[in-house]
């Protein structure tokens, strides 16, 4: 019997899974922040905890896992692997592994097909495709000053900038005032606004998640900056596939991350469909509705030679969210 490990570290969560080759669940283990560009000894110490949760869970040893493949925020550039290597070698893992960012393990789990494209919109925003030739290519992935937009990390601050901006007369009312008090505990705007400025306070990244329930109440402002992360990501959608060739192609883009697969109704995605339907025509917009680390784990038995069954697929895309794997496999 041969098993398998996959490892997806994001900016919030670490998620870690571990199977056998027909794909039944024997373990699974959370882990905090596995990005090490925020934090890189955090980062060390959740790829650790997921991985050792799995690992305990299923009563098995490093040595004895054929492939482990991590999925990782973060791994962008060759500077970040000479990082991220020592970093999973000092867990234990010597042998038999692969790094790559975690844009490829979404793809990985969205579609069956050996390439495609996949945009994340979560904590940050990410986005990289694969040709039928095998040519890989990544846009963006790193932060505002270097061309991103978007992702909860970066639309909090929209959100507390617009309620700001509403205060002080710059912008229009919207009902993100009321949401984002209630969410935060004061009183007033001006209560908060002195409040962050005096202590130097930062605005909590579940702050983003306002700007689903206003839209959903048509809010004006909400939505045009739930629009522009849409106009945003299609830009990106549409930087991978020129750079790959593939305007001519039938292959998946898949959107995944919190902010397109549990929050967006719509106000993102059709954005990014205008987009890729006008680069792209044959493509087809795919929501991910497995978990990223499902993709890690199917590539963990791609690079160990393991063709990946039908009877897999079909058995692992079952699971919708990582709480219904752990109820699942208990």
């Amino acid at each position: 019997m041969a098993y398998y490990l996959g490892i997806d570290g994001g900016g919030t969560k670490t998620y870690a899974l571990l199977t056998d080759d027909f794909g039944n669940v024997l373990g699974k283990g959370v882990g905090g922040n596995g990005n090490h560009q925020i934090d890189h000894a955090l980062a060390a110490q959740s790829i650790r905890e997921a991985a050792e949760g799995a690992l305990n869970e299923a009563g098995l040893q490093i040595h004895e896992i054929s492939h482990t493949y991590f999925g990782l925020a973060g791994a962008d550039r060759e500077v970040d692997y000479r990082i991220l290597h020592p970093l999973v070698q000092g867990i234990g893992f010597t042998q038999n592994y692969s790094i790559n960012c975690d844009t490829m393990i979404s793809l990985r789990a969205g579609t069956n097909r050996p390439y495609g494209v996949a945009l994340i919109c979560g904590t940050g925003t990410n986005s990289a495709g694969r040709n039928p030739a095998g040519e890989h290519v990544q846009v963006g992935g790193f932060d505002y000053m270097y061309g991103d937009f978007g992702g909860g990390g970066s639309l909090n601050i929209e959100v507390f900038r617009s309620v700001i901006r509403s205060w002080d007369g710059r912008e229009r009312p919207t009902l993100l005032t009321p949401l984002l008090l209630n969410f935060l505990g004061y009183n007033s705007v001006s209560d908060m606004f002195d409040d962050f400025q005096d202590h130097g306070k930062h605005v909590p990244v579940h702050a983003a998640k306002l700007l689903f329930e206003a839209a959903a109440e048509d809010d004006a402002v909400a939505l045009e900056i739930l629009n522009r992360q849409g106009v945003e990501l299609g830009k990106s959608a549409a930087a991978v596939i020129h750079k790959l060739g593939m305007e001519k192609d039938v292959f998946d883009v898949i959107l995944a991350g919190s902010l397109l697969t549990r929050g967006d109704r719509g106000w993102i995605r059709s954005k990014v469909e205008q987009t890729v339907a006008t680069v792209a025509p044959n493509a087809t917009i795919v929501t991910l509705a497995t978990e990223p680390v499902v993709g890690a784990l199917w590539s963990a038995m791609d690079a160990a030679g393991h063709a990946v069954s039908q009877d897999v697929y079909n058995k692992m895309r079952a699971f919708r969210d990582f709480d219904h794997i752990k109820q699942t496999t208990r």
